[in-house]
Order: C-alpha cells, then sequence, then structure tokens
C-alpha cells in the first residue's frame, strides 16, 4: 500500500531531478531571484527558502511541506522566457484554468480568512503587516487592504470588510494578471491558503 509519505517522497524526487537540468542564472534574471553559488534564494511571503539540486530548505534548515515544495518547484519550471506585462489586477476566478478550483479558492481561502478574523479587524491587520503586508497602490474602499509579495514577481492583494450590524465579513484576493505565467491555477490556489495559514499564525503572535 502507498503512503502519502511514499508519495511526497516521489512526487519532490520527481520534481527535482526537473530542477536540477535548469539555468540558474537564466532563473536569477527572469525571476529577479538571489542566487548563491549552486542555490537558488526564492522568498516566499518573506520567507527565504534555499533550493538547490540536493532539495528544498526552509529558513530552520528543514525541508518544507509539500504544497510549498510544489509552489518553489513549479515557480521554477514555468520560468517564463519573457516577462509578462499584464499587470492588471483580477480575482481568481479570473485566472487561467481556475474554473474547477473556484469554490475551493472561495471556501478554503476567501471565507476562511473571513470567518477567523471576523470581528478581529485590529488584529487582522497588525497580523498582516507582520508578515510583510502594505497599502496596495490601488484605490479601493474596504475596512483593510493589504499586498503580499508572495513570490517575485507574484503580488497579492487582499480585500476585507469587517462584519456589522447588517453583513457578516468578507474577504476576497485579487492577482496580478501576469500571476498565471509564473505559475498554474493550482499553485496560485495554494498560495492563497497559504496566506491564510500564515495570517492565522501571525495572528496568534501580535
Amino acid at each position: 500500500m502507498t503512503t502519502k509519505q511514499t508519495v511526497f517522497e516521489k512526487t519532490y524526487e520527481g520534481y527535482l531531478a526537473q530542477v536540477s537540468e535548469i539555468d540558474l542564472h537564466c532563473v536569477k534574471q527572469n525571476l529577479g531571484v538571489a542566487v548563491q553559488g549552486n542555490k537558488i534564494i526564492i522568498p516566499l511571503f518573506g520567507k527565504p527558502h534555499k533550493v538547490s539540486e540536493k532539495g528544498i530548505t526552509d529558513p530552520s534548515g528543514k525541508k518544507p511541506t509539500l504544497d510549498i515544495c510544489v509552489i518553489l518547484f513549479k515557480y521554477l519550471l514555468l520560468c517564463p522566457d519573457v516577462f509578462p506585462k499584464e499587470k492588471e489586477w483580477v480575482s481568481f476566478r479570473g485566472l487561467k484554468d481556475s474554473g474547477p478550483l473556484t469554490k475551493y479558492f472561495a471556501n478554503d481561502v476567501e471565507r476562511a480568512i473571513a470567518t477567523y478574523f471576523a470581528g478581529k479587524l485590529e488584529e487582522m491587520e497588525e497580523a498582516s503587516k507582520a508578515l510583510g503586508g502594505y497599502t496596495p497602490a490601488i484605490e479601493v474602499t474596504y475596512d483593510l487592504s493589504m499586498q503580499f509579495d508572495a513570490l517575485p514577481q507574484v503580488p497579492v492583494i487582499m480585500l476585507y470588510n469587517d462584519t456589522d450590524d447588517e453583513f457578516s465579513a468578507k474577504c476576497s484576493m485579487l492577482f496580478e494578471r501576469r500571476a498565471e505565467s509564473y505559475l498554474d491555477a493550482e499553485c496560485l490556489a495554494m498560495i492563497g491558503r497559504l496566506l491564510f495559514t500564515y495570517l492565522t499564525k501571525a495572528g496568534n503572535f501580535v
């Protein structure tokens, strides 16, 4: 019987073999990431992860969870040859091939954030800033709007209205159109879920 760990390792080793063949300096130029020797340094929500032909390590030196590994592997493997210019902001639903994942994203990302932080607007703002969030350049009317650098060239905007006497809390998320040139829809959905995880963890310490 195949265990989850076995599937993880097979998936991990398969991606690792592909990453070992890429041109590090080409990736450095096109993604804007740092290269130290044979290692690529990729900040994921500000947390530096090292990728090499030997594997991926997080800031503590440990192998990250499968979702993080897949995001970083795909980010490197899908690196575009030409710098994409489509910078207009769109919802997750507006991204290529997002259809089968829109329900998951609405429930497990946007609704999950809204439910967790309902009535805790100040805590949410502090958690967002602790995660490196900052005010976006676009003009919006929400109780809180924060932009995060999920990855170099892949920013995310979170829009949030807190609960009041008439409406429940609501959260929505925007990606730049060009994000679909760097990651597939599944990985972008995982980026959203990861933001929820990091925000809840940050919220426990602020």
